[in-house]
């Protein structure tokens, strides 16, 4: 990204986190996406849509991102680790 690139987004308002924070932000969207999603299909197949589906649904899914965001935090290096062992590496 060019310096003037740069310069235009601060001015716009679109500015960017610190690299360093990319080892949080990645567990933190990816638990909120996938426990969003598998929350939803699993209240859907317990207890199909009842009227007070939107409460039941939010409920299970934060107390799931509450185990799940925390357990991809410890989880995520031992993924990295195994997932390296089982692919080659960039080639030079």
């Amino acid at each position: 990204m060019s310096v003037e690139t740069a310069a235009a987004q601060r001015r716009a308002g679109s500015r960017k986190l610190s690299a360093r924070y990319a080892g949080l932000l990645m567990p933190l969207l990816l638990s909120v996406f996938m426990t969003f999603i598998v929350s939803a299909i699993a209240t859907l197949r317990n207890v199909g849509v009842p009227p007070n589906f939107l409460s039941l649904w939010l409920s299970a899914w934060g107390l799931s991102w509450v185990v799940a965001f925390p357990t991809l935090l410890v989880v995520l290096p031992l993924v990295r680790r195994l997932v390296a062992a089982m692919v080659e590496g960039p080639q030079a």
